[in-house]
């Protein structure tokens, strides 16, 4: 499984990449308002994080058009930016339709705010090069967001859909609303492709009790060696 960094916070991703582990980020209006983010610099900022990553690391963009043409001339004009943005499409009807106008221009999509696995399949149809299952939100509602997102991975993973892709790849799930490291856990287990989590859960997923216990006995000890 990957690790993609979901936040519009350009040191985030700085000390993220510098891990050497980092294959992604995906970002979304919310995450870039909570940064203070200006609609004029929105395009800068987004290739300021192109710039940060690896060229390979791809880096969604998200539209916020709602009409099928307005959301293909956001794509369009966010596709500009680096080659390795990936346009963020809402699952919705225009959406599905934009989806498969950029898809056929060979324009990459990220279809987020998927919650079924027809939303998934339709998206999978439609072009999407990746397809967000949404985890915490199910859980904010009481219900399980794990056996949502499982139901997804096993659905798509039933059919071969590169013949609906850009240039032909599978279509990657990418485990999205990451809420703990555990949600991390559970969707590698399930076989998701792509976890995207907040820098603070990416940072809970290196961290373990035990690993800093240990940590420290080894450092007593070696104190012990070195006055001996």
């Amino acid at each position: 499984m990957k690790f993609f960094l979901d936040t519009a916070d350009l040191a985030e991703i700085e000390e993220a990449a510098s891990w050497g582990a980092l294959a992604g980020v995906t970002t979304n209006p919310t995450l870039y308002s909570r940064i203070g983010g200006k609609l004029d610099d929105f395009h800068a900022h987004i290739k300021r994080i192109c710039d940060i990553v690896a060229p390979d690391c791809p880096v969604s963009a998200e539209s916020v058009a709602m009409t099928r043409d307005e959301i293909v001339r956001d794509g369009r004009e966010l596709a500009a930016i680096a080659p390795n943005v990936v346009v963020k499409i809402p699952t919705m009807v225009e959406g599905l339709a934009a989806t498969r106008a950029l898809a056929d221009e060979g324009i990459p999509v990220n279809m987020t705010l998927c919650f079924t696995v027809p939303q998934a399949i339709l998206a999978a149809r439609a072009g999407a090069r990746y397809i967000s299952p949404f985890v915490g939100r199910f859980d904010d509602i009481s219900e399980d967001g794990l056996a949502q997102l499982d139901d997804v991975v096993r659905a798509i993973g039933n059919y071969d859909f590169s013949e609906d892709t850009v240039n032909g790849e599978q279509i990657e799930i990418i485990a999205a609303s990451i809420r703990s490291a555990n949600h991390v856990t559970q969707a590698a287990l399930m076989g998701a492709d792509i976890a995207t989590v907040p820098f603070g859960i990416l940072k809970k997923c290196v961290q373990h009790p035990l690993t800093d216990r240990g940590l420290e006995s080894f450092l007593k000890d070696w104190e012990k060696v070195q006055n001996a």
